[in-house]
């Protein structure tokens, strides 16, 4: 396999994972607007002057995420030529070159037109989708030097079903968290896990809104464990797929512990990054156990 390509798709993966904790740097900092209402330019300037940190925060990100785009449509361009074989390349190649264009025109609606909680949850969203068919393509690079992208599962059709709908399950939840962040909902839950010393509070506006994502996330960890036990039991010699469950347990564990850590510490900038950046690579994660699955042997 092309040593140049895996090394640019690598570099391509931590870059889009910069790109996303950038755009939640962004989103705690309360810097969405710290360009005004111009895109791409900054307050009508190519280089702003005298700019704010909050200014500098936006800026930034917009640059890395402009680099990163023309990164994406070589990586992907490049992923046809060298793995067009495999079957999830050309559909990966264009699912990235269309969340990250996607990706930059939410963005800059927001700028242009508000930040509406509804557009800068679906832009969290669609930096995921990002980053995972990103993430992919780098694996599938990998993954050609020793299997030729045969590595497949043989699963039942009813727990193949369930592996996709974790992912679906998990993609809903992350919404929820961002629609949490953008309401301005993050804080009106003291305490946890209880919310304002009640096992179920009153479920009324903002309160509603934050109790549902902690419910939410609660049960993300069990349907994962769930599909842990079951490849487990049933399918220990999938062991491709095993170890994507184990990883994954491990994952939305410490993600449902970062969202008590972000409580307890305050909403702390070094709390909220680390709660993003884990929910990041569990969806990349699980992402690959789907594309596994969806192999059948």
């Amino acid at each position: 396999m092309n040593r140049g390509f895996k090394v640019f798709s690598v570099f391509a993966s931590f870059g889009m994972l910069i790109v996303l904790l950038q755009g939640a740097l962004v989103t705690q900092t309360g810097s969405g607007d710290a360009c005004g209402t111009s895109w791409p330019l900054c307050y009508g300037q190519v280089i702003p002057e005298a700019p704010t940190i909050a200014t500098w925060i936006e800026y930034t990100h917009r640059i890395v995420s402009a680099v990163m785009g023309l990164v994406v449509i070589i990586l992907a361009v490049w992923a046809w030529r060298t793995l067009g074989h495999i079957r999830e390349t050309k559909f990966l190649s264009v699912l990235a070159i269309f969340a990250i264009i996607f990706q930059g025109l939410l963005g800059a609606a927001a700028v242009a037109w508000g930040q509406s909680d509804a557009v800068m949850a679906l832009h969290f969203g669609f930096s995921l989708v990002s980053f995972a068919s990103v993430l992919l393509l780098c694996l599938l690079a990998f993954e050609a030097d020793y299997t030729d992208g045969k590595v497949t599962a043989s699963l039942t059709k009813r727990m193949r079903n369930y592996v996709y709908f974790v992912i679906i399950y998990m993609y809903t939840v992350v919404y929820t968290g961002a629609f949490v962040k953008h309401t301005g909902s993050s804080g009106v839950c003291r305490g946890w896990p209880l919310c304002n010393g009640q096992i179920i509070p009153p479920l009324e506006g903002r309160v509603a809104i934050q109790f549902g994502h902690r419910v939410a996330a609660g049960l993300l960890l069990i349907v994962i464990v769930i599909m842990l036990v079951a490849l487990l039991r049933h399918y220990r010699h999938e062991k491709v797929l095993v170890w994507t469950a184990v990883i994954s347990t491990i994952l939305v564990t410490i993600q449902v512990a970062s969202g008590a850590v972000v409580l307890f510490t305050g909403f702390t900038l070094w709390a909220t990054l680390f709660h993003a950046l884990f929910v990041s690579l569990l969806f990349g994660v699980l992402s690959y156990g789907v594309m596994i699955a969806s192999r059948k042997s």
